[in-house]
């Protein structure tokens, strides 16, 4: 293989935590980061995905480079299947990176469709030829993330992690489902171990990793060197560090209680509106609701209400019902 150990090693002078949080398009914007890093400072986190010909077509837009110091150490996630594209968007963002994340994995039909994303597993030599492309584009580490397979009978994770490898990938992660499964019936971590044990860099596994005993069970399961967590912090911004605290002392931190979570859930509206708007916010928000507040009492009848409600004033009323109906 042609991975060499300094590269190896650069990423993980940069891999300051065995947590990473995964991107996910419309939720790891710029507020979601901000919470995350506030409760652990040494995890990697990741950006939302960016599309390479967003950028090339919107060169002047800046809100998308939007980061705030205390983010390092980030991964800017970039998809497309046009090498000299990725290329460019590889050299924009190594300004603001420290790691340049290529997806290969999202499944999401409009995406497969574009050709990017998962789509890019059923095309190993022009997956390749991006890496190679990023590469040329920046100085800094470039990482890949992908899944097991297009389907159930495409899994060729293996071998297109070591392809990824061998054109200067240098960490991986992985989720562990196909493409097919999109994200449905449960992650396979058993089968991220044969991905580790035939590649030389740093393996990263994700797929329903949302406490810290699952963190543990993925760890053993996958072999991997860490876990890259993505919807498990819906609704619970510390779990991140809670996972870390873990791996670090052996200690199982309690996760949040229900009025923690409601105060969490107050902070994170309120800096989306501080960040939109208060009508574009409170509408971005809607879809945060349902992970808050699935612990308490009558949730089904506030989500419908919250989710109807256009006034900040009115919803910090609605949370206060809320949280007398807390037992």
């Amino acid at each position: 293989m042609q991975q060499t150990q300094p590269q190896k090693n650069r990423v993980l002078g940069i891999l300051k935590s065995k947590v990473s949080l995964a991107p996910m398009a419309g939720i790891t914007d710029y507020v979601l980061r901000s919470m995350i890093r506030h409760y652990n400072p040494n995890c990697l986190i990741t950006t939302e995905m960016i599309s390479s010909e967003f950028l090339a077509q919107n060169r002047n837009q800046t809100d998308i480079l939007m980061l705030d110091n205390s983010h390092h150490p980030i991964a800017y996630q970039i998809c497309g299947h046009k090498p000299f594209m990725m290329k460019d968007a590889a050299r924009r963002l190594s300004e603001v990176a420290d790691i340049i994340d290529i997806n290969m994995g999202c499944p999401v039909r409009k995406v497969v469709c574009g050709h990017d994303g998962s789509a890019l597993m059923r095309e190993p030599e022009l997956a390749y030829d991006i890496v190679q492309a990023v590469k040329e584009g920046t100085d800094l580490p470039v990482s890949v993330k992908f899944r097991l397979g297009y389907s159930a009978n495409e899994m060729n994770y293996v071998e297109f992690g070591q392809k990824m490898q061998e054109a200067g990938a240098e960490f991986i992660t992985i989720h562990a489902r196909t493409r097919a499964q999109m994200y449905s019936g449960q992650a396979d971590w058993a089968r991220i171990k044969d991905l580790k044990e035939n590649v030389d860099v740093p393996v990263f596994a994700n797929g329903d990793v949302n406490s810290v005993e699952s963190a543990i069970e993925c760890i053993k399961q996958s072999g991997a060197d860490g876990i890259a967590v993505g919807r498990g912090v819906l609704g619970d911004p510390s779990l991140l560090y809670r996972i870390d605290h873990y791996f670090n002392t052996g200690e199982i931190l309690p996760a949040p209680t229900i009025k923690e979570k409601i105060e969490i859930m107050k902070q994170h509206l309120a800096q989306e509106i501080e960040l939109r708007g208060e009508k574009v916010g409170i509408k971005f928000f809607r879809k945060f609701y349902p992970y808050y507040i699935s612990s308490v009492a009558n949730a089904s009848k506030y989500r419908g209400v919250l989710m109807r409600e256009e006034n900040y004033d009115k919803l910090l009323e609605y949370f206060k019902i809320i949280e007398k109906d807390i037992i």
